[in-house]
């Protein structure tokens, strides 16, 4: 019987890094898979957890959250899109157009995780990903977020239940702070069997020399 590694990933939607680290994770994953059995837990942080409905535009945004010119956000921005397509993430030419709150993903996600499994959670995760850099749409937009839940093969009709109610908000704010109370203050961040932290979105060598570090302690 393998051994399992349980990881908590950290991270946003609203996090193009963490859409990296999501990719970087998969290959690592699949390089252990002899080796491991692993058990993937997506949990919550809120890059913007004051954005109202409508959002921002991106470039101001970044120009004013950083200190950038438009110029540096414009060569991060290609940057970022060219590390991102080399683990499966083709974001949009143009770049995000807006940013956007993402407490209403982080409740499908925690739904997706209690009612349909990790594993759903986990295709969910790349669809709001997908969505938000890859198609560059609206996050607030109802269809869009509803659009993402069915490419994951999750319920639609009962996705959009939790949207319109409260479900699982104080869920998600509990686990936001728990994160937080441990010192998570950047995204994405991956933690090993509730022991071992790794920060930033590390390449899939590093992950898989953690991973092997784990099982031979």
């Amino acid at each position: 019987m393998k051994p399992k590694i349980k990881i908590d990933v950290v991270s946003d939607v609203a996090c193009p890094w963490c859409a990296v680290g999501y990719g970087e994770l998969k290959k690592a994953i699949k390089a252990m898979d002899a080796e491991a059995d692993f058990e993937i837990h997506f949990q919550p942080f809120e890059l913007n957890p004051n954005m109202p409905v409508g959002g921002q535009d991106a470039v101001e945004h970044l120009t004013q959250k950083y200190g950038l010119s438009t110029d540096q956000v414009q060569v991060n921005q290609a940057r970022i899109r060219a590390r991102a397509a080399e683990v499966g993430f083709h974001f949009h030419p143009a770049g995000r157009k807006r940013i956007y709150n993402t407490f209403n993903a982080h409740r499908l996600l925690y739904w997706a995780a209690k009612e349909c499994g990790l594993p759903a959670q986990a295709a969910l995760k790349k669809e709001l990903l997908n969505t938000y850099f890859c198609l560059a749409v609206s996050m607030d937009d109802l269809d869009n977020v509803l659009a993402a839940v069915g490419r994951a093969g999750l319920n639609q009709v009962r996705a959009k239940a939790v949207l319109e109610s409260d479900e699982f908000s104080q869920e998600v704010r509990t686990q936001k702070q728990h994160f937080q109370n441990l010192g998570i203050q950047g995204v994405p961040a991956f933690i090993l069997n509730d022991q071992h932290l790794i920060e930033g979105a590390q390449s899939s060598a590093v992950l898989v020399n953690s991973f092997k570090q784990l099982l031979e302690a």
